[in-house]
């Protein structure tokens, strides 16, 4: 994962309305929100609405969102960016929500999995990483949005997210699907295997069903 103070990778992507929004566009931003996510995924549905609420919270604060779908949309159609748009009419985004149609962003910010936060300081420095809140689907939390409000804070009030906060990383949410470059699919095991190589993590997440990863 990317280590904290990592200067957000730039992007220059198309939101569904066909225009274009770049890192630079956030340059006077207090901070910024870049969340992974997908339209299919039953981990962003669980969030979706209170997402979208929490943004709207914090962007007349000087806190930009962006949103960002990478996933693979000849495994998951309803992924592509004409659904994209219809989907941040319904979660109530009023934030971009671009389409990383090459993969490139994904693989860029090492985004793994969906929904995968990242807030960066005023600076465009990596302050967190890590989960919305403790909710998933069938565990009865409710969902607060408690993480990314308690970084996103913290960064308001001049300080840093606390310690171990950054890399929280959910153990349900569902992986990216990345295509490898010969196109060909990776098992489960396998895309564990590279996971770990690749953030050098003691305990790779296990990722519910299979995922196509980039080696």
């Amino acid at each position: 994962m990317l280590p904290l103070g990592t200067p957000a990778p730039d992007f220059r992507l198309t939101e569904a309305d066909g225009s274009t929004i770049s890192l630079a566009d956030f340059n006077e931003s207090q901070g910024l929100v870049v969340a992974f996510i997908s339209n299919h995924c039953p981990f962003v549905k669980h969030l979706r609405h209170r997402f979208g609420a929490l943004a709207d919270e914090y962007m007349p604060r000087g806190v930009s969102f962006v949103a960002i779908g990478s996933n693979d949309v000849e495994n998951y159609p309803d992924d592509g960016p004409d659904k994209m748009k219809e989907e941040k009419e319904i979660a109530g985004y009023h934030f971009p929500y671009l389409y990383d149609e090459t993969q490139m962003v994904a693989k860029a910010y090492r985004a793994a999995c969906t929904p995968d936060f990242f807030v960066f300081d005023g600076e465009q420095k990596l302050a967190y990483r890590g989960q919305f809140d403790a909710s998933r689907p069938g565990n009865e939390q409710p969902v607060t949005g408690a993480d990314l409000r308690a970084a996103v804070d913290a960064l308001l009030q001049g300080g840093r997210p606390a310690e171990g906060a950054a890399g929280a990383r959910g153990d349900g949410r569902f992986p990216l699907s990345l295509v490898r470059r010969d196109g060909r699919a990776v098992g489960e095991r396998d895309a564990q295997a590279l996971e770990a190589r690749r953030h050098r993590v003691d305990r790779p997440v296990r990722p519910r069903g299979l995922v196509n990863f980039v080696l």
